[in-house]
């Protein structure tokens, strides 16, 4: 199992941070790409409840099933990954499904992946808003938080699940889902 450790930040203005990011030796590795992901879960919300995730993504034409463990959140998240690629999205949902899992949450946005070689950071346009994950060592987040001018006060720890449940509470949405169409909406 690979360990991941991540933090996120919200974006203003997405031209100035692509000209942070270029600034700082940083080179686009994938263009803005649409992904949906979807959560599944167990009847109770048995993953939820571990602080466990099952999630099936399509990026671009690509998809990939990934387990991810509870981890431990202090200055960054950090979290045990198992992923793997997909050849049949439709299949693999349906193979989950016949396992007792269903989907419990889904999301979209539209991802850059940018690389100095050491480390990635992405760059997500979601329907809550433009956030930026910094996903490498804990040293190289923190020197890479700093070049893009984002303090330790910025990094965000929370997942897009919690972060869409505050947005819902901020806003008073009534959105079960957070994509573009729904959450335009405003519910489902």
């Amino acid at each position: 199992m690979s360990s991941e450790t991540e933090v996120k930040f919200r974006v203003g203005d997405l031209r100035t941070l692509r000209r942070k990011l270029r600034a700082a030796g940083f080179r686009l590795k994938t263009r803005r790409t649409h992904e949906m992901n979807t959560l599944y879960d167990l009847p109770g919300g048995v993953l939820r409840k571990h602080r466990e995730l099952l999630r099936l993504r399509q990026y671009g034409l690509e998809w990939k099933l990934t387990f991810k463990s509870k981890g431990e959140i202090g200055r960054h998240s950090t979290r045990d990954e198992l992923e793997t690629g997909v050849s049949d999205g439709k299949l693999m949902d349906a193979i989950l499904r016949a396992l007792g899992y269903s989907p419990s949450f889904r999301y979209e946005k539209f991802r850059q992946e940018w690389t100095d070689s050491e480390g990635e950071v992405v760059v997500d346009e979601t329907p809550i808003g433009n956030f930026c994950e910094i996903e490498g060592s804990s040293r190289w987040i923190d020197a890479t938080a700093k070049k893009l001018g984002v303090n330790h006060a910025d990094y965000i720890t929370k997942n897009y699940a919690t972060l869409f449940a505050e947005w819902k509470r901020g806003t008073r949405s009534r959105a079960q889902e957070m994509t573009f169409q729904v959450v335009k909406k405003g519910h489902n």
